[in-house]
């Protein structure tokens, strides 16, 4: 669905796909200036097309707004409201996802406009919604954009800042890495405001109060978000299996020669796989209800690693929305294994033992041809 199809001379394509979420701070965007800096932006989306046709999923988590909403108005009085922030945020959004769009038609690659609040991540059935669209953008080679929702945002429902949704937006993607871009070289080991000779961090194994208290504040005053924030989300992305760079967004080709392997900026190990923290996420959550399946379907599950089919359900027990912890178990009354439902329990009652292909006709809708995707759920001891 790429608008070209291009092929990186000399490159090999790289064995799987892996997913890369780059968040860009607004000082990064603008490169110290009052608006954005298109330019700079052209030689990050240059980087995002070489990765792409080197078999990259890449998935941009931008900010810049409210900068680009700023300029656009020619830098307006306004009083220091929250809606003074949302209507910079409204008329800006546009402006800055404008210019992406226009930047990356220039290398032929299309891209997808997604705008989140908490609310999105929190509710489970809009989290898996979120991560459909996400998923359906990656798998057309559409680059999505992701911004929070400043324009309709209250304090409750905001994620905070940007740094802390790329880390969120990652789990989303069940991404490899996050890059935290930023006007800083990585972590320093003391504030370089007041010690000069301050000294970058190449790793960090593991986040602890040391180095919470060594991140300062926002240095530019371009963003909402210092390097406190920054510790934040790599500890997030961190203890959901995601390794974590912050690097310099100015640094010349930084992006590729990250995604490349070489050690620039300061790196945080992550700590769990992504599947470790899958299962433990399903081993905590308490069972909303349970599908009794037939012979063949528990063949597909346990046997042949597969995920379970509608055409395989005999019996919902229960009552549950999409997206909550089911039990799988058979029709000799043992509980198999357990995992996410991708239909609520009224909708799994009609396309019980029915084909994968007549959902739509039935129901009048469908989440995929799965009733539990095998990536969303753990077979128990058998």
């Amino acid at each position: 669905m790429q608008k070209h199809s291009h092929s990186a001379t000399g490159e090999k394509k790289i064995a799987r796909a892996k997913t890369i979420v780059l968040k860009f701070g607004t000082s990064v965007l603008t490169q110290g200036s009052p608006k954005l800096n298109r330019p700079h932006m052209l030689n990050i989306v240059r980087q995002c097309a070489l990765l792409q046709q080197q078999g990259y999923r890449v998935v941009i988590v931008t900010s810049g707004a409210m900068a680009a909403g700023r300029n656009y108005l020619n830098h307006p009085q306004l009083p220091p409201t929250i809606a003074s922030k949302q209507l910079l945020a409204a008329v800006g959004q546009s402006q800055l996802i404008q210019t992406w769009e226009q930047l990356f038609e220039i290398y032929g690659i299309y891209i997808g406009q997604m705008l989140l609040t908490r609310a999105d991540l929190e509710d489970r059935e809009r989290f898996l919604n979120a991560r459909d669209t996400l998923n359906a953008l990656l798998d057309n080679n559409i680059i999505p954009i992701i911004n929070e929702n400043d324009a309709v945002a209250t304090a409750e429902i905001k994620v905070g800042d940007n740094d802390n949704l790329s880390a969120l937006v990652a789990i989303l993607a069940n991404a490899d890495q996050l890059y935290l871009l930023t006007d800083q070289q990585g972590l320093l080991d003391s504030d370089p405001r007041a010690n000069p000779k301050a000294q970058l961090i190449a790793e960090v194994d593991k986040i602890t109060d040391h180095i919470r208290s060594i991140a300062g504040g926002s240095v530019s005053g371009l963003g909402t978000g210092g390097m406190s924030t920054k510790i934040t989300a790599a500890d997030i992305a961190t203890r959901s299996g995601i390794e974590t760079i912050i690097a310099a967004g100015g640094r010349d080709n930084v992006i590729v020669d990250l995604a490349h392997g070489e050690a620039i900026g300061t790196k945080f190990t992550a700590q769990l796989s992504p599947l470790q923290r899958r299962k433990q996420w399903l081993f905590a959550a308490p069972s909303a209800g349970t599908l009794v399946i037939d012979q063949g379907a528990q063949s597909a599950v346990l046997e042949k690693q597969r995920s379970l089919l509608p055409a395989g359900i005999v019996q919902i027990e229960g009552r549950f929305a999409r997206g909550e912890v089911v039990r799988i178990r058979t029709l000799q009354g043992k509980d198999i294994a357990i995992g996410v439902a991708c239909y609520n329990s009224d909708a799994l009652a009609l396309i019980k033992g029915k084909k994968s292909a007549d959902i739509a006709t039935i129901i009048g809708y469908e989440y995929g041809s799965v009733a539990i995707h095998r990536d969303d759920m753990v077979i128990l001891s058998v």
